[in-house]
């Protein structure tokens, strides 16, 4: 067979090529802007001749500081394919952590939002390898900044030549991107995608059994384009010819409803956090969301009683997905095999709340401390994977030790495989609950919490106690309409039946809000914090 290596490049010219009419519908600042695949070619390939001028060279980091929308798309294009390494830095870390991620990758241009330079500008003086800020704004001059020295992005553009050719001699396992992890405790630590790993992740979205992602959908990445690369999205469908929505900044709710509606999205991915804020505007609200033929959530567990919200009161199916940073990121989708869509409607949606099946071309083993689990739906183990879009190390980082062992990733996840190798997620490895010497799962406690029709938002986490060990407590955010109608007792006996005495939460929390990642997580070690305050006061 011919050698011919996969490169990130390759994929926009098949779009140029086959597909110049598609759309890339992108909101800024200024409103929602069009452009069609002929009109992103070209622009991708003046940003990539005007970086080549800026002096960037092969393997040089280029940092982009962004919202989604069609000058970060221009971006995932133009510095992979100069042989420049893409690298989405998260726009809502502490601002040490931004610190810590740019001089680590040692980038050297940095692409900024004009709404969010005060961001960076709190944070120039520590950038040590940054030679340019580059701000992207839809005004004519640039916006004041305190970055230096900083240049247009659409001046740069109209410098740039519309025929510049992009590399054909790289090698298909050279980096072409990088992301950091949310570090929800130390700092974030770097995964470095090939070209390779990507191309073949992005084959994977387009998969029948996966997201099933082809020319004819109109996909809309509520995942943020600096997370994961917006979970590959923004490369399959450029790939595939796919319309693209791109929701930019500060988005909300309604303007996701409003953009499923006028744009007719057949696609959309997200957190459940994203999913929660749009079903209670779904019930709030009247809009049209009939051209959804699939929501993708990842990023944790979703509630069983949203996805069924979703698919019964909505009757938009609902994708449940696993993945995280390391792994490019999709590893597993929660779909039914053809002989279970005669099950009735609960053992249905048993399996798809859970994380489903491993993607095809994946590895995966389940391990105690005993070896490897029974396929029983009942042993726990922690979830290893590998395969060619699977990180092997972080990016000169100590720790890859801990993660990466004997070519497999130790992903900190705890799952059960049931007989038919569907994937549930019983909890991180830290938040497992243990109680007595047993184990409890936050993540089923959770989901139970969240089937009652008054909890908007649940979240449960260990506490020390003196003769158990450690106990749950649940942190519930209630629906508008119940706050002062619901109180704890109702609750509880919600989901008394449902589980063993010991493994109730010795306590409810009523909160107005759960504290959360710059992913939209819940930030468990926030709560833990909160609550052995609360539990001294109480």
């Amino acid at each position: 067979m011919m050698n011919v290596p996969l490169t990130v490049g390759s994929l926009l010219e098949r779009a140029e090529k086959f597909f110049p009419k598609k759309q890339v519908i992108s909101r800024t600042l200024s409103g929602v802007q069009r452009f069609s695949y002929k009109e992103i070619g070209q622009r991708t390939r003046r940003l990539a001749s005007a970086l080549e001028k800026l002096g960037i060279n092969r393997g040089d980091r280029v940092g982009t500081f962004a919202w989604n929308h069609h000058r970060h798309l221009e971006i995932y294009f133009a510095a992979p394919g100069m042989g420049a390494v893409l690298h989405t830095i998260n726009i809502r870390l502490a601002s040490e952590h931004v610190t810590y991620i740019v001089n680590h990758a040692e980038d050297k241009v940095l692409f900024v939002d004009e709404d969010l330079l005060p961001l960076l500008e709190r944070v120039k003086d520590s950038l040590s390898s940054i030679k340019a800020f580059i701000i992207m704004t839809d005004k004519d001059e640039l916006p004041e900044t305190s970055l230096t020295p900083a240049y247009s992005y659409e001046q740069l553009l109209s410098e740039g030549d519309p025929e510049f050719e992009f590399v054909k001699d790289i090698d298909e396992n050279a980096p072409a991107g990088m992301c950091y992890t949310s570090a929800t405790t130390g700092n974030p630590k770097g995964v470095v995608y090939s070209h390779r790993g990507i191309v073949l992740h992005s084959y994977a979205m387009g998969m029948v059994d996966t997201t099933a992602l082809s020319e004819s959908d109109v996909c809309l990445p509520v995942v943020p384009m600096f997370h994961a690369n917006a979970w590959g999205m923004p490369f399959a469908a450029t790939w595939f010819g796919t319309t693209q929505v791109l929701p930019g900044p500060q988005f909300t709710p309604k303007l996701i409803a409003e953009l499923i509606e006028q744009e007719k999205v057949t696609l959309t991915a997200g957190v459940p956090t994203i999913w929660l804020g749009l079903l209670n505007e779904l019930e709030n609200g009247s809009y049209d969301t009939s051209s959804l033929r699939a929501i993708v959530c990842g990023g944790s567990a979703a509630p069983r009683g949203m996805i069924k919200a979703f698919e019964t009161k909505y009757k938009i199916p609902f994708l449940h997905a696993y993945g995280m940073t390391e792994t490019t990121p999709l590893a597993t989708v929660s779909r039914l095999k053809s002989y279970q869509t005669s099950l009735n409607e609960e053992d249905m949606l048993d399996i798809r709340s859970k994380q489903g099946l491993l993607v095809p071309g994946l590895e995966m083993k389940v391990v105690s401390a005993e070896g490897e689990i029974k396929w029983d739906g009942n042993e726990m183990g922690e979830l290893l994977l590998r395969g060619p879009w699977i990180a092997d190390e972080y990016y000169n980082d100590e720790r890859s030790k801990d993660a990466f062992r004997d070519g497999w990733l130790y992903t900190g996840d705890v799952a059960t495989v049931d007989e038919e190798g569907v994937i549930k997620l019983v909890d991180r490895t830290k938040d497992l609950i243990k109680s007595g010497g047993e184990w409890i799962s936050s993540v089923d406690l959770e989901n139970a919490l969240m089937a009652h029709e008054a909890v908007f938002e649940a979240s449960v986490v260990a506490v020390p106690h003196a003769q158990w060990q450690e106990r749950p407590i649940a942190c519930v955010v209630l629906k508008a309409p119940y706050k002062d109608k619901v109180d704890k007792q109702e609750i509880m006996d919600f989901i008394a039946p449902q589980f063993a005495k010991w493994w109730l939460p010795d306590d409810i929390i009523f909160m107005e809000e759960i504290p959360k990642t710059s992913v939209g997580k819940f930030l468990k070690r926030a709560l833990r914090d909160q609550l052995k305050d609360h539990l001294v006061q109480n």
